[in-house]
């Protein structure tokens, strides 16, 4: 079973899907896309933040707005192109405007778009500044991803990106052990993971870098944690996108 099944997607349909948090976005969306370019799927990978260049050999097409590139509908089944408005001199895709992905997806040019809406500096956990996440208004689905090797970390620079913001977030402090409880309250606020997802888009957690049965546990017990407190999701998954395994919890 693929790893879209996980997420409820329908291949034969069209959808936008948005991806925040920390700890395994740009995987994520890369094992997303290439499952879709597999099943003949045409597929655009962007941001509206910023992220790293890919490797050209994850995709098969690299549209950049201010060389005076465009998006055209010519775009052949069972391919990847990548969006940016240009490419900055730490070699990041630099965003584009949310609004003008809304655009696209009326147009009918592509049958999935794939956003990373935010970003994390590559920490396995984060809380999103006043200005993010930065998510399509036509956002089908959006996946909040957090790194189950955050647990029983210390809230610090080098664990959580932006720290004080997670501490007013989780109602924690500087130097707090990240608990099952301080995640779950970074799930369930309103300023926390799924801050500013739109009212029509279905909403799933992922719980990424489960490497192996110990970290699945962590995973399951964090599920009932976040469970308990009747928080409206749509899906609850735990497992490694890098390594292709994933389980619902």
């Amino acid at each position: 079973m693929g790893i879209i099944s996980y997420f409820d997607i329908n291949i034969n349909s069209r959808e936008m899907i948005s991806v925040v948090g920390g700890g395994g976005k740009t995987t994520t969306i890369f094992q997303l896309a290439s499952e879709l370019r597999q099943l003949d799927r045409r597929v655009l990978i962007t941001t509206t933040t910023a992220m790293y260049n890919p490797n050209t050999d994850l995709y098969n097409s690299l549209v950049i707005l201010e060389n005076g590139e465009s998006i055209e509908n010519t775009w052949e089944k069972g391919t990847i192109t990548v969006l940016g408005r240009a490419i900055s001199s730490e070699n990041k895709l630099l965003g584009v405007d949310n609004s003008f992905l809304d655009t696209i997806y009326k147009e009918e040019i592509f049958d999935f778009i794939l956003v990373e809406a935010d970003g994390s500096k590559e920490r396995p956990i984060k809380a999103p500044a006043s200005h993010e996440p930065v998510i399509p208004n036509l956002t089908c689905r959006t996946i909040g991803v957090i790194g189950i090797d955050a647990l029983g970390k210390l809230i610090n620079e080098v664990n959580v990106h932006r720290p004080e913001i997670f501490c007013q977030v989780t109602n924690s402090s500087l130097g707090d052990v990240i608990t099952e409880e301080t995640i779950m309250q970074l799930v369930v606020s309103k300023d926390g993971l799924f801050k500013g997802v739109p009212l029509t888009s279905k909403k799933y957690l992922l719980l990424n870098k489960a490497d192996n049965e110990v970290q699945i546990q962590k995973a399951q017990l964090l599920g009932k944690v976040i469970g308990s407190k009747n928080f409206s999701i749509d899906g609850l998954l735990a497992g490694s996108m890098s390594n292709k395994r994933l389980k619902a919890i």
